[in-house]
């Protein structure tokens, strides 16, 4: 499994994945979910999650079509983001269908579920999610970040603190919290975290980086958010009957409960 995020605030666009992928228990490996297309009037990002046959098929399709001397249509000609992401969603149903036809006794499940977000000059910055039959859906003022993958354990951070006010730092650490809390939660989702940041008009990611659990920033925001969120919990309203004695015992510190075993 996997998780993907990609967040839409006025300041520009967020994007964040995991890099897990799993055959089982015991076969655990890592690929790369987040790929950056930069041209020269525009930028896309591609976040993906599902079967990693067909995405790397779509990928690869989207990249030669880039390079061919004569197309119909690539992420270089569309003219608006809409255009692409259905350009996307296309590509997908097609590389879907010929692995199917190339494995016709198998009964894996060859869908693959993408986020297309970037912006292309004259246009404002968009994301949109691309659904495995080929359709797509954007993010709205009312809610401006997508999911893909195992969204549920992230998705309470996001609902409560994104707003298309916020600040693009605060949404990219935003978008971490939201990866760290799903990684706690649930195995198929792990390190390295990719992240990238594009700020509205700029056309290019200006922040791209990979964060592995002891990587010194990611390690303090984890560690500070825990603390955090501890510390929140012992300061929430207490039931009328609990005495001023049993008020300041409700949660131990953590160095507390650590040295009492």
């Amino acid at each position: 499994m996997t998780y993907c995020v990609a967040i839409k605030v006025d300041d520009g666009l967020v994007f964040a994945g995991d890099t897990r992928t799993s055959a089982g228990v015991d076969d655990v490996r890592t690929y790369n979910k987040l790929h950056v297309i930069e041209l020269e009037d525009r930028v896309f990002v591609l976040l993906s999650a599902g079967n990693l046959a067909t995405t790397q098929a779509v990928v690869a399709n989207i990249r030669r079509d880039l390079d061919a001397p004569v197309a119909t249509m690539s992420l270089r000609l569309a003219r608006y983001m809409f255009d692409a992401a259905e350009y996307v969603g296309s590509i997908s149903v097609r590389a879907q269908h010929q692995i199917a036809s190339q494995a016709q006794f198998s009964n894996a499940d060859l869908r693959t579920t993408f986020i297309l977000g970037g912006q292309i000059r004259g246009e404002e910055p968009a994301i949109y999610l691309v659904y495995p039959e080929g359709n797509c859906i954007s993010s709205s003022p009312e809610t401006p970040f997508l999911q893909i993958g195992e969204s549920k354990y992230g998705k309470p951070i996001l609902d409560r603190v994104i707003r298309p006010e916020v600040q693009l730092e605060d949404a990219a650490r935003c978008a971490l919290v939201s990866l760290d809390s799903t990684m706690r939660s649930n195995i198929s989702v792990g390190p390295p975290i990719d992240l990238a940041i594009l700020p509205t008009d700029s056309l290019k990611i200006t922040h791209k980086q990979r964060f592995d659990l002891d990587t010194p920033f990611y390690a303090r925001l984890r560690e500070s958010w825990g603390h955090q969120l501890v510390a929140a919990f012992r300061n929430l309203p207490k039931f009328d009957w609990e005495a001023p004695a049993e008020q300041g015992s409700l949660l131990k510190e953590p160095n507390q409960q650590a040295a009492n075993g």
